[in-house]
């Protein structure tokens, strides 16, 4: 079967070990690109419209998660847009992880790579292939399956932790308490996160993935991979004609997009 593929790993033996490997098992796939790092896996990725993509779990900067869920959010609509790219993890053995990404239905191969185990994963990706539509939910199983691993991964603060009730905001000599139930959303800034509230914002150095392993996920509502709002703080939820679902707050003019991946926590009652 003709197709194409991109390796995401940061470690160029590795890369180079399982591209080699390929080539062996699956002689007709060719290889389009290998990057190290997760964001460039994106940028690619969306650049080129391979058919599958290997990501490894743990790269610098945007994780193979992130990068999954980055895929996800920004492949195109349209008629004209290919289907998302089959995602294959790679990672190092951790029974957490696999049991995750068994329960999501996605693939995922072990380091260091073994063959009798990659052999399957060509199979399952051969037949997935022959299989998938191109029509208008050509993104619904990658999104459904991705949704699978989120609800995993974002659990929130961990059963018996009490959850974050007030942020400490530091800006020079002077550090800010903001209670959380004052917040309106969080969104990622670089390597920071901006705390918004009806009156000002604040920049807190930390990532929007560690502060919502601490935050009371039925009060705090993630809706898109660089945002998360607080539920109480939503006013209406509207959709465009193009399926967009963007969020109004009370008592702020912003205007927050809820991606794909999230748009099943707004349905009508």
């Amino acid at each position: 079967m003709q197709a194409t593929a991109l390796i995401a790993e940061d470690e160029p033996l590795l890369a180079a070990h399982l591209q080699a490997e390929l080539q062996r098992l699956w002689p007709e796939l060719r290889v389009v690109a290998t990057v190290g790092d997760g964001a460039s896996a994106v940028r690619e990725s969306l650049a080129l419209g391979p058919d599958i993509v290997f990501l490894d779990i743990r790269m610098p900067g945007m994780n193979g998660l992130d990068a999954a869920q980055a895929l996800a959010e920004d492949w195109p609509d349209g008629a004209t847009a290919g289907a998302p790219p089959l995602i294959v993890f790679v990672t190092a053995y951790d029974e957490y992880a696999v049991r995750a990404f068994e329960r999501a239905a996605l693939d995922y191969v072990l380091k260091p790579v073994q063959t009798e185990r990659l052999a399957r994963t060509c199979e399952r990706l051969q037949a997935a292939l022959a299989r998938r539509g191109a029509g208008p939910d050509k993104l619904e199983p990658l999104v459904e399956q991705l949704r699978g691993l989120l609800g995993i991964a974002n659990e929130g603060a961990a059963p018996g932790t009490e959850p974050l009730r007030m942020i400490q905001a530091s800006a020079g000599n002077t550090i800010t308490m903001i209670p959380v139930d004052d917040v309106l959303y969080f969104e990622s800034a670089d390597k920071y996160v901006r705390v918004v509230t009806t009156e000002r914002e604040h920049l807190i150095r930390l990532s929007l993935r560690d502060l919502l392993q601490r935050l009371d996920a039925q009060a705090f509502w993630q809706i898109h991979r660089g945002t998360v709002v607080r539920a109480q703080a939503i006013a209406s939820a509207s959709r465009d004609e193009a399926g967009k679902l963007t969020l109004r707050l009370h008592g702020h003019e912003a205007r927050l997009v809820v991606s794909r991946l999230y748009a099943d926590r707004f349905k009508g009652m």
